[in-house]
């Protein structure tokens, strides 16, 4: 009998920059469900922000890196920079199934807000045949309203209640959507981006190493900011990637 393949968990979004609430969405959605690893994903264009990302995808990348270098199950992955054009949710996945992974050993993980708006996705419902869905939910946007708010879904979905729950157990045979009600930070990439466009603290929204690296390439500043030394020659630094996945 062949061993089960590796569940893998999909995080994506444009991480513009990573903060807490990403990593404690996808830790409550590894723990919930068993993941043997998360990818971390930015996205290359997002089809519904008509702003492009304040950062670019290689200084994103490595900010995903420094987030992940101290949690074994996070991994960064550059599938959606690398590719051509926005970054669909449903292309993505399609990639995936390319290099070898089956729909049901892969967990799209989405933010209870954004997935209130599944239908409006590319390839939607089809696109819920694709993987499994993982919907955790967000500072004022519970899980437990999306059965009355989606009612077509309903004979899909299924709460996961906590780290032990037998929901978890044994992947279902089709895929599902799987509902977590996690208790995540109330943190956002734009508040970030505004407090250190106004020399602001960060006061712990990134992890350290993030904040570091924001610091050195001197990211989200206005282009003319008094506050800003000049960059010192040789002090940069190399680097390589529920809502804008429609």
């Amino acid at each position: 009998m062949s061993a089960a393949p590796p569940r893998i968990g999909i995080l994506g979004g444009r991480f513009d920059p990573v903060h807490h609430g990403h990593l404690a969405t996808a830790a409550v959605a590894r723990r919930r469900l068993r993941l043997d690893r998360v990818l971390m994903m930015p996205s290359r264009r997002s089809p519904h922000r008509k702003q492009p990302a304040r950062a670019g995808g290689a200084d994103r990348l490595a900010m995903l890196a420094l987030a992940a270098r101290d949690d074994p199950y996070l991994e960064p992955c550059d599938l959606e920079l690398t590719a051509d054009g926005p970054s669909y949710t449903a292309t993505t996945l399609r990639r995936l199934h390319e290099r070898g992974h089956p729909c049901t050993s892969l967990y799209f993980i989405v933010g209870a807000d954004a997935f209130a708006d599944i239908a409006d996705w590319r390839d939607y419902p089809r696109l819920l045949d694709a993987a499994h869905f993982v919907v955790v939910s967000r500072p004022g946007h519970p899980v437990g309203s999306l059965p009355d708010a989606l009612p077509a879904l309903r004979p899909r979905l299924r709460t996961v209640a906590t780290d032990a729950d037998p929901q978890a157990e044994e992947a279902p045979p089709r895929p599902a959507v799987f509902l977590i009600d996690g208790d995540t930070p109330d943190i956002s990439s734009s508040d970030i981006r505004t407090r250190l466009a106004h020399g602001r603290p960060l006061e712990h929204r990134v992890p350290a190493a993030v904040a570091a690296f924001i610091d050195r390439r001197r990211l989200y500043r206005p282009a003319a900011n008094p506050r800003v030394a000049p960059r010192p020659k040789g002090a940069g630094e190399r680097s390589r990637r529920p809502p804008d996945k429609a």
